[in-house]
């Protein structure tokens, strides 16, 4: 971290954070001996405002200190090992969450992750919103192939997804280490926000393994049909690992269009 100060406080050390893949995350100690985190890279801002959201729908995220243009500072949480309490508790909050809703499917303001965008432009129709902001979005990228078999997931999306699910507040990258747990409480972190169906987050959720049922206990039942619904939602973020990383998701992308019927 370069810059000197924070808070209108000397930084007298740093030290990195994980998750830093897609910015640079730091703990810093400040010369009154607070400990803070400190976010730097291109769209901070934008998340900064995406957590306020969430905070003011009531979800248990960290507490923003300062936004800047490159830099944002949060507060401190220590993580700990989940119980199953916990879990149980992160269930509870997450369905809260889903229950905030928006008038239409998007957000105010595009994002990105890394040299991924994300078009969050508004739409009242839930398949066109998955099909031309999601999976269609940045298809001339994709190897032939994959693309042919997106391009013919998206035109039958109508008849597999609901056109107007509850439009449900969203964390938007909601995966295992976006879940951070203290001794006593369960926090999201590093949001995505927009309005969609609440699946997605399930979904992602259960891509790079699943939670336990501690979770689900908490977060109470799922709608008919979300089962087949989970592999067109799990494919818009195995096609941004395959557009960031490489070849090596490439199985994942293919497993999931057969899971879906593409």
């Amino acid at each position: 971290m370069t810059q000197a100060r924070v808070l209108d406080k000397a930084i007298i050390d740093t030290r990195p954070l994980h998750g830093g893949d897609l910015s640079e995350v730091a703990l810093a100690t400040l010369a009154d001996g607070r400990r803070v985190v400190i976010k730097r890279g291109p769209l901070v801002d934008v998340e900064g405002r995406m957590l306020t959201a969430l905070a003011e729908a009531g979800a248990p995220v960290p507490q923003v200190l300062e936004v800047a243009k490159v830099q944002l500072c949060l507060s401190y949480l220590e993580e700990s090992t989940p119980t199953p309490t916990l879990w149980r508790q992160m269930g509870r909050a997450l369905a809260d969450l889903h229950r905030a809703r928006g008038e239409s499917y998007g957000w105010d303001e595009d994002y990105a992750f890394g040299a991924v965008r994300i078009d969050n432009a508004r739409s009242d129709d839930w398949p066109a919103f998955w099909a031309e902001r999601r999976l269609l979005s940045g298809v001339e990228s994709l190897p032939g192939d994959v693309a042919q078999r997106i391009e013919a997931l998206a035109r039958r999306l109508p008849d597999l997804l609901p056109k107007r699910p509850d439009p449900a507040l969203l964390h938007g990258d909601l995966w295992s280490g976006n879940l951070l747990f203290t001794a006593d409480a369960a926090f999201l972190i590093d949001p995505a926000c927009y309005v969609g169906d609440a699946e997605v987050d399930l979904a992602m959720l259960s891509l790079f393994g699943a939670p336990p049922a501690a979770f689900h206990d908490g977060y109470g039942p799922v709608p008919p049909g979300a089962e087949a619904r989970r592999p067109i939602y799990q494919l818009w973020p195995a096609l941004v690992h395959l557009r960031l990383f490489g070849a090596g998701y490439r199985g994942m992308v293919s497993r999931l269009l057969d899971a879906a019927g593409a």
